[in-house]
C-alpha cells in the first residue's frame, strides 16, 4: 500500500505542469465611444457593435455602426433592471440581467422583445459558441444553455493551476477559447471550453491613461471580436475609448536576440 501511494505521488511530481502563457497588449487603435456607458456587455456582428449598459434606470441595448460610431439603434430596459452581458446568435440578441433572474431574447433587426428565459440566479457575462449560450454568475463556474428552451446543458469549473478562479464577468468566444474578464481587475483569462482550465493570463494594467480617469470611471469590461477582420477589442465602464489591441508575450520578446549593427 505505501509502496503504491509513494509511485502515485513520484508520477504526479514528474507529470509536466500545464503551460500558462501570460501576456501584455500593444495598443493599435483607439476610437471614441460614449462616456456615459456602463459598458457590461459587447460584441461586433456584421459590422455593427451592441452594447449592453447597467445600473437601474439607465440599463439599455444599443447598436452603434462600428465604422463612426453612429449609433442606429437603441432600447431602454425597465428602470427596475439591472443589464448585464449580451451576445448576438442568428437573428436573436440576448440580453442578459444581474438580479432578475432571466435573459431577455430580442429580433436582431429591430430590437423588439421575443420571450424570455429564466435565470436560476444571477447573470454576469454571456457569450455563444455558435450553437448555445455561455453565461458566467461571478462564481468559478461557467454555464453552457440552450437558447431555445433556457435548459442548463454544462456546467464548467473554472480553474487555475487546479484553484478555482472567480469574479467571471464579461464572456467572448475567440478562436475555440472562451475569454473572461476578472471582476475587480485590469486581467482577462482565456479558457480552455473543454477542461475549465486557464490557458493564459492578459494583463491590461494601465490600458486607460490617469489622466482619462473622471469620477465614476470604473473597471475594465468588455471584450470583444471582430469576426471579419480578427481584431480584438476592449474597454471599460464609463470609459471614453474602446482600445484595439495585440498581444504580446514578453516571455519570447526577451528571447528576441538583438539586431546586428552594421
Amino acid at each position: 500500500m505505501h509502496r503504491c501511494f509513494l509511485i502515485i505521488v513520484l508520477l504526479a511530481w514528474a507529470a509536466p505542469a500545464l503551460s500558462l502563457t501570460e501576456y501584455t497588449v500593444r495598443v493599435l487603435e483607439q476610437r471614441a465611444q460614449p462616456r456615459d456607458n456602463f459598458v457590461q456587455g459587447l460584441e461586433i456582428h456584421d459590422g455593427m457593435l451592441y452594447v449592453s449598459t447597467g445600473q437601474y434606470g439607465k440599463s439599455r441595448l444599443l447598436r452603434y455602426r462600428f465604422s463612426d460610431m453612429a449609433l442606429e439603434r437603441g432600447r431602454r430596459l425597465h428602470p427596475r433592471v439591472f443589464a448585464e452581458g449580451l451576445t448576438v446568435l442568428d437573428d436573436a440578441v440576448y440580453q442578459l440581467t444581474w438580479k432578475n433572474r432571466v435573459v431577455f431574447t430580442y429580433r436582431r433587426s429591430d430590437f423588439d422583445y421575443l420571450s424570455h428565459l429564466s435565470l436560476p440566479g444571477e447573470g454576469w457575462g454571456l457569450t455563444n459558441d455558435g450553437e448555445n449560450l455561455i453565461y458566467s454568475d461571478g462564481s468559478d463556474q461557467l454555464y453552457t444553455m440552450s437558447p431555445q428552451s433556457g435548459k442548463i446543458l454544462r456546467t464548467l469549473r473554472v480553474t487555475q493551476g487546479g484553484r478555482p478562479v472567480r469574479r467571471l464577468n464579461e464572456l467572448e468566444w475567440v478562436d475555440g477559447a472562451i475569454w473572461a474578464n476578472i471582476w475587480g481587475t485590469d486581467h482577462i483569462v482565456v479558457i480552455n471550453p473543454d477542461s475549465g482550465e486557464v490557458t493564459a493570463t492578459i494583463d491590461l494594467t494601465g490600458l486607460l491613461p490617469e489622466a482619462e480617469r473622471k469620477p465614476g470611471t470604473d473597471v475594465l469590461n468588455g471584450i470583444a471580436r471582430d469576426p471579419a477582420t480578427g481584431d480584438l477589442w476592449v474597454t471599460g465602464k464609463h470609459w471614453p475609448w474602446l482600445y484595439r489591441i495585440e498581444l504580446v508575450n514578453p516571455a519570447q520578446a526577451a528571447h528576441v536576440p538583438p539586431a546586428t549593427l552594421e
